[in-house]
């Protein structure tokens, strides 16, 4: 039987992604108070970023339960299909340790590999999705997890933020906190390093932010896939989309929105791009078509 592929939604993997390469994506719960939605399933993107910006009460978010992920381990193995889950940084979220523990109660017989993807957003959801399509070759468990580590280590990404202010709100400021003294009138530029938020520039602008980014992506050799992901800007990411065609006519470049569980942190006006590097365990071609009916979503 293939291998099965389970991310969280911090991946921010569409659901047409998700269905078209048979991922199963477990929600993270965000709050509001005492109310509790799960990430893409209670509340929709729009519904939360309205309240984000206009509510009196700041969300927080938890990680999935461990009974969230023994359910979904023991629903996926019922046909004795072995399973990858691949999540969140563990120095961003509790969700992998969630994830471990889900495993154990799960008691399944098939085999269930518990991945620390040290990325999030479509850092982690290229990487799932290059996953997926190993797993849809034919690979066994070994095959897959050995095309996991390559995902995972050739895809990168970096954004730009309008604002410190809900990150540090949300306790997820980590090694940023050293911008905090030279913030004044500028847009911070992150990265993923070591699993942690970690700034590696900034601009006077957010115009001049965004040229950072693709700064990042001409940097890059083999360019394989990417993917721009906003929290409330769809026609700027839009816009960057057609221009990155331009000049990366060959790739496949996807649109991607910043669900609840890290716009919760990241805010209105964030932008990444993520990149996956072509990797040797990968036909490439297989991104074929199917890729190219996602790329404008």
């Amino acid at each position: 039987m293939p291998v099965k592929i389970v991310t969280d939604s911090t991946s921010d993997i569409t659901p047409e992604m998700a269905k078209a390469l048979d991922i199963t994506i477990v929600p993270v719960y965000v709050r509001f108070g005492n109310k509790a939605y799960r990430d893409g399933v209670d509340i929709g993107h729009d519904e939360f970023y309205r309240r984000l910006e206009q509510g009196r009460v700041n969300p927080s978010t938890s990680q999935p339960t461990p009974q969230d992920f023994a359910g979904v381990y023991r629903r996926l193995t019922e046909a004795e299909n072995d399973i990858v889950s691949i999540h969140v940084s563990s120095k961003l979220s509790g969700t992998y340790e969630a994830a471990l523990q889900g495993r154990e109660m799960a008691g399944a017989t098939a085999r269930i590999e518990v991945v620390d993807s040290g990325s999030t957003s479509m850092g982690l959801g290229l990487a799932t999705m290059a996953s997926a399509r190993i797993a849809r070759l034919g690979a066994e468990l070994q095959g897959v997890m050995a095309g996991v580590r390559e995902a995972l280590a050739s895809t990168h990404i970096f954004g730009v933020l309008d604002t410190l202010k809900y990150l540090l709100q949300g306790g997820r400021i980590g090694k940023v906190k050293a911008l905090l003294g030279t913030l004044l009138n500028v847009k911070p530029i992150l990265t993923i390093r070591n699993g942690e938020l970690a700034p590696t520039g900034m601009a006077r602008t957010r115009a001049r932010g965004v040229e950072r980014l693709v700064d990042y992506l001409k940097s890059a050799l083999s360019i394989q896939e990417m993917a721009i992901v906003h929290s409330t800007t769809p026609d700027e990411a839009a816009s960057l989309r057609e221009r990155l065609l331009g000049s990366f006519p060959t790739r496949q470049i996807h649109i991607a929105r910043l669900g609840p569980a890290l716009g919760a942190h990241g805010g209105p006006g964030v932008l990444f791009l993520a990149f996956r590097e072509k990797m040797k365990s990968l036909l490439e071609d297989t991104v074929g078509a199917g890729a190219n009916r996602l790329s404008g979503m």
